[in-house]
């Protein structure tokens, strides 16, 4: 419908507001101010309170302007002005603007990722207030010689003069165990005091000294440094164990001293415990730590101190990378590589790219880092795009890793594990080692079946089976999320004959305590680490030596540091090899040197295990005899000959529809439509089914967009989009753009 222009307004022209709601509609939305609030400033960027159908919402000023295309007694006027300054600066609005260009997505839901969940809900942008202690303005060093006979009291009050900032309640309770009686003593002595403030990150006192570093780390360091006032774009390659952290470190303490703020993104929320704690034992200043594992207060006080300077430091996920940071000087990505910065639900945005747009944008570097670059990484190093610095060295005198197939035809197996394995477990074991052993598949076993008919717990909603967890005598849909009491007996036939079929981590956790009834062992995967501060728990009594074995998923292969681990077994490799996915062997040869690197990172040399029933797969045989760098020589050249990123651009149109002939009725419309462009520099394929067709509970279906030029592409999705909006099959399904997918499922 076009929009109609009410002419007896044209001169009499009224400030109007183009405003980003949060609804699943492309562009703003036009809004008037009322007169009662002419009197204040309506910067880009705050937020707005706006009537939206038959409810409110809260909004995002995007532009102030005079002009709409819609008749201005049409428009209704904001509710009410929120913010007196602006939440989202404008450098962030212009990356929110790109993405929801980029990636297609509506304005007002892209707006609505970059802010806390309170900011959405209306809330005031403020800091909650927490108590803080501090020497007071006449305590000096020499009042440390009056507490000769009070070691606790003489202990609390250095740390408070080596923390000028103060120390907040969470730093004292964490560091040291009862210090409220020594404080309330240096509190009645007038040595102390105690001050109410935003609850905003605590500087932590220096605790280490950095390590003396190699000669690659130093040249690392020297050449990102000669010019971190412009945007450049840095790959640091280096093995596990090669000190990649102390480069992040000692780069962002000259930012810092330079009066600039530091972004580092992590893929994970387990790592930002080791990576914050690593960061505030060296740089003494205000760090912000934002990732979802927060509550909602604490997520926005986080944001509140970076987006007004005051912590000069952000550890986070991928969200992070829309936080407001006034002074911004450089951006870390760490585990370049991993699946996880990319948003796979609703705004799907991956991170690690949105990073280097940021950060040409802002003019300032980025530094991704990796020991198993993404191919797309590699190959913009070939084409000159990013600068590479490899770390070959590991920065400790370590004995090399040694990686073996083991051969699993014809061999004796137990729940999963190889005779040969378990004898390798059992030496290392003896030795007073600590053992890693990998899977990638949790619970107890992938389905139950019955042994007299061959009926299977199958997914209702699903094409899958049902995962068996044993301990909770629980049936779980792993991809639509679906529970049930595990059966009693056969739901066709009723024998009561039901076996476990296959192995998962709680089975093979199972196994281990029967075979080492006297050996510690610690299940690490997303049943076991559910409970808010469990995987911190459990990193640390690895950390501690209070596991001697770790069974777990991939939450183990990422980046973690266990010195004692001198055997790490890979179990199943066999399922990657022959994905349908393009990505898959990619996925399989970073996951088996992230694995890899767990172990030997002390002075221990390390093994490493991997059971396969295809040793002599060209894969596994590159990556042993060659390396990762071999390996991603090998699958560029493939990737090249097939037509796939990074040397072609991709985009996936996808649909779920309650009836299978509803989503192919839609997607048939849609390619018919893409034909009728002609844009001959796209190349359309399918619609096909999805990999796993029906998920919960709708029927998949997806068609491909493929072109070698990204301009080309975007030109005919623009064309595109707003007629797939229109057709009358696209209002019975669901369905989604994702440009640059990083997988095909």
């Amino acid at each position: 419908m076009n929009p109609t222009v009410d002419h007896s307004d044209a001169n009499n022209k009224k400030p109007i507001l183009k405003v980003a709601v949060p609804i699943p509609l492309f562009g703003s939305f036009d809004y008037l101010i009322p007169e009662s609030l002419r009197q204040y400033s309506f910067t880009p960027g705050c937020r707005v309170e706006v009537p939206f159908g038959r409810r409110t919402s809260i909004g995002v000023i995007l532009e102030q302007t005079d002009h709409s295309d819609f008749a201005l007694n049409k428009l209704k006027p904001i509710n009410k002005l929120i913010d007196s300054e602006a939440v989202l600066d404008t450098r962030v609005l212009d990356l929110l603007r790109w993405a929801s260009s980029y990636y297609l997505h509506p304005i007002g839901e892209v707006v609505q990722a970059a802010l806390p969940s309170l900011l959405r809900q209306g809330k005031p942008a403020e800091a909650a207030v927490i108590k803080v202690w501090k020497t007071t303005d006449s305590t000096s060093a020499n009042d440390l010689e009056g507490l000769n006979r009070a070691a606790k009291q003489k202990h609390i009050l250095q740390i408070l003069l080596n923390s000028p900032e103060g120390l907040g309640e969470s730093y004292l309770n964490d560091n040291h165990p009862n210090w409220r009686p020594a404080m309330k003593a240096l509190l009645e002595k007038g040595l102390a005091g105690c001050v109410e403030q935003a609850s905003l990150p605590e500087a932590h006192p220096i605790s280490t000294q950095a390590p003396s570093l190699n000669d690659e780390q130093t040249q690392a360091i020297e050449t990102i440094s000669e010019d971190l006032s412009q945007h450049h774009i840095h790959l640091l390659h280096g093995v596990t164990g090669s000190g990649k952290t102390e480069v992040y470190l000692a780069l962002s303490e000259r930012v810092i001293a330079s009066g600039k703020q530091v972004l580092v993104l992590v893929p994970e929320i387990s790592l930002t415990p080791q990576l914050t704690q690593r960061f505030q034992q060296r740089m003494g200043c205000p760090i912000a730590v934002l990732h979802s594992g927060l509550n909602d207060q604490q997520r926005l006080s986080a944001w509140h101190a970076a987006s007004t300077g005051h912590a000069r430091l952000v550890i986070g996920t991928r969200s992070a990378i829309f936080t407001p940071l006034p002074e911004l000087g450089l951006i870390v990505v760490d585990e370049e590589h991993d699946g996880s910065y990319k948003q796979q639900e609703g705004f799907r945005y991956n991170a690690r790219d949105l990073a280097l747009v940021r950060s040409q944008k802002e003019n300032i570097p980025v530094v991704l880092g990796s020991a198993t670059p993404s191919l797309e990484s590699l190959h913009n190093v070939n084409r000159q795009r990013f600068h590479i610095h490899t770390l070959k060295q590991r920065a400790r005198t370590q004995s090399i890793t040694r990686i073996k197939l083991l051969d699993m035809c014809s061999q004796p197996i137990q729940e999963g594990l190889s005779a040969a394995l378990l004898v390798k477990v059992e030496e290392h074991l003896k030795q007073g080692n600590q053992v890693i052993l990998f899977l990638n598949r949790r619970g107890f076993s992938p389905l139950m079946m019955c042994h007299d008919c061959g009926w299977m717990t199958r997914c209702k909603r699903c094409d899958a089976n049902m995962t068996y967890h044993k301990h909770k005598h629980q049936l779980h849909c792993h991809h639509c999320g679906a529970e049930t009491r595990s059966p009693t007996q056969c739901g066709d036939c009723g024998s009561e004959e039901l076996l476990a079929i296959g192995t998962g981590t709680e089975r093979i956790e199972d196994f281990l305590t029967e075979r080492f009834p006297d050996v510690p062992i610690n299940r690490i995967d997303r049943d076991t680490t559910r409970r808010k501060g469990a995987l911190e728990d459990k990193l640390q009594q690895a950390h501690a030596g209070g596991a001697s074995i770790l069974v777990g998923t991939q939450m183990l292969a990422k980046g973690h540091d266990f010195p004692n681990v001198t055997l790490v077994g890979v179990l199943d490799t066999d399922q990657a090899l022959y994905s349908a996915d393009f990505r898959a062997a990619e996925h399989l040869a970073q996951l088996i040197i992230q694995v890899s690197g767990r172990a030997g990172r002390a002075e221990k040399p390390g093994e490493v295990l991997i059971q396969t029933h295809h040793p002599d797969h060209p894969l596994l045989q590159t990556l042993l005899h060659q390396g990762y760098e071999k390996f991603a020589e090998s699958a560029l050249v493939e990737r090249q000959q097939a037509g796939f990123p990074p040397h072609k651009h991709l985009v996936l149109l996808r649909c779920g529809a309650i009836k299978k002939e509803l989503g192919l009725l839609f997607m048939h419309e849609a390619r018919e439509l893409a034909n009728s462009y002609n844009a001959k520099e796209v190349e359309i394929f399918g619609p096909w089914p999805a990999p796993m067709e029906k998920r919960a509970g709708r029927f998949r279906t997806q068609t491909m967009l493929q072109a070698n030029d990204r301009k080309a592409l975007h030109q005919l999705l623009r064309q595109w989009l707003p007629q797939l909006q229109q057709l009358k099959s696209s209002k019975q399904i669901r369905w989604s753009i994702d440009v640059d997918p990083y997988d095909t499922f």
